[in-house]
């Protein structure tokens, strides 16, 4: 960093989980590695094994990891969800939840993840944003400890395995029209009015488009009518999709790949037949192709009204 800063306060807070609330003074004298989370990142989530094995490691050297949960979609201030993800990514170090962005704007933040390294003194020594840079992340946390030891060693499991690297040719794309592009459905998005969307003839490429009554509003579309889908022709090993729902019961859904059940290309919220359960806010894994990637069309259908549909990411 060129100009060093301390590290902020959080007064800002709305909740704490796994910790009473904690000042900056209460933290001096000890290494403090900030991560600001929102539990639908898949970026976050492909680094999260590494942040919860560095806590584990270095905890009795002096190191406290801070996660600052700051949410990106509407139904992520739900303090429920968010201590529910904290349990299910087996999170045991102090979350802030910032539902109102005091801290992040106290730190000057605009990424998720992002990682900040604080001294024994308070003073913000390094920062990084994204995916990455693990090995030597972890060696400036030995630094700052003043310990040299082997690294860690990481393994990411399921939606938190390493993506695919050489074979991810798809970029997130955001299905409200806040942030869309390369939406297919004739006529175009019609902005927060119901109307009846249909699929193109042909399907280009890192497009997308709408099957059935829906709603496209700033962040999301939401479906009408039972038997609408969404279809997208992309080229990675994983494709995941952030769902969720106010229906208040659970919508079964059923996903294709080039116009078959997936099989063994499953992802882990699916089953081989394709068959799913929207059940609550989260990130969805619906493909992880097991053979040769390629570029593949992919669809989902929902049985039932209600889904709310708001971003692809892949991996």
């Amino acid at each position: 960093m060129s100009t060093r800063m301390h590290m902020p306060s959080l007064g800002g807070a709305t909740e704490w989980i796994n910790s009473a609330p904690l000042r900056p003074d209460q933290l001096r004298g000890h290494v403090v590695l900030v991560d600001f989370w929102t539990f639908t990142c898949i970026n976050w989530l492909r680094t999260e094994p590494y942040i919860r094995a560095w806590s584990q490691a270095y905890r009795n050297d002096g190191l406290i990891v801070l996660g600052v949960h700051t949410p990106e979609f509407s139904f992520e201030h739900e303090i429920d969800r968010v201590q529910l993800a904290t349990k299910e990514r087996a999170i045991d170090y102090p979350v802030v939840v910032d539902n109102d962005y005091e801290i992040w704007r106290a730190f000057d933040n605009h990424y998720w993840p992002a990682l900040y390294f604080v001294d024994p003194d308070g003073v913000i020594r390094d920062q990084h944003f994204g995916e990455g840079r693990y090995d030597q992340s972890e060696r400036f946390i030995q630094q700052l400890l003043g310990v040299e030891r082997e690294l860690a060693n990481v393994e990411g499991f399921g939606v938190e395995a390493e993506a695919d690297w050489d074979n991810l040719r798809t970029p997130e794309t955001y299905l409200g029209y806040g942030r869309t592009e390369h939406f297919a459905s004739p006529g175009g998005v019609v902005f927060d009015e119901r109307r009846r969307y249909r699929l193109p003839d042909r399907l280009g490429f890192g497009h997308w488009a709408l099957d059935g009554e829906w709603t496209i509003g700033r962040e999301r579309a939401v479906l009408h009518q039972a038997g609408g889908g969404i279809v997208y022709r992309f080229h990675a090993r994983d494709a995941h999709l952030v769902l969720s729902s106010r229906a208040g019961r659970p919508i079964a859904f059923r996903v294709l790949l080039d116009g078959e059940a997936p099989g063994p290309s499953a992802g882990e919220d699916v089953d081989e037949a394709g068959n799913g359960t929207l059940l609550e806010g989260r990130l969805y894994q619906l493909v992880r192709i097991h053979d040769a990637v390629r570029e593949r069309t992919f669809q989902i259908t929902f049985l039932e009204p209600g889904a709310e549909a708001y971003v692809f990411t892949f991996g």
